[in-house]
């Protein structure tokens, strides 16, 4: 077991917020090791970077000798978690639940080791609970307390609804930590509220309350809004490694030492190093290229990783073209239509005045020729490769109808 001072600065990195830190301080010293706990609700098939900002501290944990409860939440997540939620959520059959659980447990070993992982399912224990255990719970709980979770307080006040089965959510996430023993849970920032219930209910069921870690929600591509697939600002960790490769690399030189400090495993000594070297003149370009390889070696292997670093110079900085380019047809009732309708009607572009603006910006090409004019026709009858940006590609035939 690692020392105990050295062990708690390790955990520390990147986190938001340690409740109590004496108290994980006092465990790392026990001998033996401790029972890490945190939840996923398989509420999408596919987990993205911004979930393995948790899974990355659970690993950190596993390499100090201590045992990760990788809680699958079957039962909660046909509840529907309300954190953040302006309006009840619908929940999720429990076909959907199942088939994104498998994809879970696939994605998860990516990162954690499976010899030191236990993946577990709350329903495991909630499937035995009658109506009589259920109220029993909830007695253990009172609504004023639930409605100093600032969502729901808000809600309240705004006259928006509030289900009841919406209280039922942090007490069974709660009741878990009660079910696993739990000595350490981790969730995200937003999550704090549900992490310290389960410390009372571990207290109320006679246990030894669990340490909260909160960590941070990253950023997705864009620097601002939380990295989510719905803003498609995400990275997937299934995704093909040049996909991978070239969105780390589109992030700005800022936004990389988040990514950095969040994603890598690299030592914050290393990192601060590669700081000095900015500094000094270094392209940050060139300091970005390791956080691509690393990521993508670590969802892919070293050669793909290498590889696609290979495949992103030559594409972006070289000019070259990708091989998979794929193919679109659009009918015009007309002789021609306008490149910013193409651009839209291609999906290059959200809309005609987005196609616009990438074109004052100088960031849409045609056969590899820049395009200044953003008033100019494309005749139909023609075929042209469409470029916006360094990463979207078309190859666009324009019909007559």
């Amino acid at each position: 077991m690692a020392d105990s001072k050295a062990a708690l600065e390790q955990i520390k990195r990147g986190t938001d917020e340690v409740l109590l830190e004496t108290e994980l301080e006092q465990r790392l010293k026990q001998a033996g090791s401790l029972r890490i706990k945190a939840g996923f609700d398989p509420t999408a098939p596919d987990l993205h970077l911004g979930h393995t900002v948790l899974i990355n501290k659970l690993r950190q944990f596993q390499e100090l000798g201590h045992e990760v409860l990788f809680l699958i939440g079957d039962f909660t997540g046909m509840i529907g978690d309300p954190t953040g939620k302006s309006s009840t959520r619908p929940p999720l059959t429990r076909d959907e639940v199942i088939d994104n659980a498998k994809t879970y447990e696939q994605q998860i070993f990516k990162i954690l080791d499976p010899e030191k992982t236990l993946v577990m399912f709350n329903s495991s224990w909630m499937n035995e609970m009658d109506v009589a255990d259920l109220i029993a719970l909830a007695a253990r709980h009172t609504v004023a307390r639930m409605l100093e979770r600032d969502d729901f307080s808000k809600r309240y006040k705004s006259g928006q609804p509030i289900a009841i089965h919406e209280f039922l959510y942090p007490l069974i996430q709660g009741y878990d930590s009660v079910a696993m023993k739990a000595d350490v849970e981790l969730g995200g920032t937003d999550q704090k509220f549900n992490l310290l219930v389960g410390r009372q209910m571990q207290e109320a069921y006679g246990q030894k309350p669990q340490v909260v870690i909160t960590m941070p929600i990253l950023e997705g591509l864009d620097g601002v809004q939380k990295m989510s697939k719905s803003l498609n600002n995400y990275i997937g960790i299934s995704e093909a490694a040049d996909e991978q490769f070239g969105k780390i690399m589109s992030i700005s030189d800022d936004l990389m030492w988040r990514y950095f400090e969040l994603l890598s495993f690299r030592p914050m000594q290393e990192i601060e190093g590669f700081k000095k070297d900015i500094a000094a003149g270094k392209n940050p370009r060139d300091i970005k290229f390791l956080l691509a390889e690393e990521i993508v070696a670590r969802f892919h292997d070293a050669p793909a990783a290498i590889k696609a670093q290979e495949n992103f110079i030559a594409r972006f900085q070289k000019g070259a073209m990708p091989d998979d380019i794929p193919e679109k047809e659009l009918f015009s009732a007309t002789d021609s239509m306008s490149i910013s309708l193409v651009l839209k009607e291609a999906g290059l572009s959200s809309s005609t005045s987005e196609a616009r603006r990438n074109i004052r910006g100088g960031g849409v090409r045609i056969d590899g020729e820049r395009v200044d004019d953003e008033k100019l026709e494309i005749p139909i009858g023609t075929s042209h490769v469409f470029q916006v940006g360094k990463r979207r590609f078309a190859k666009i035939t324009v019909s007559g109808c």
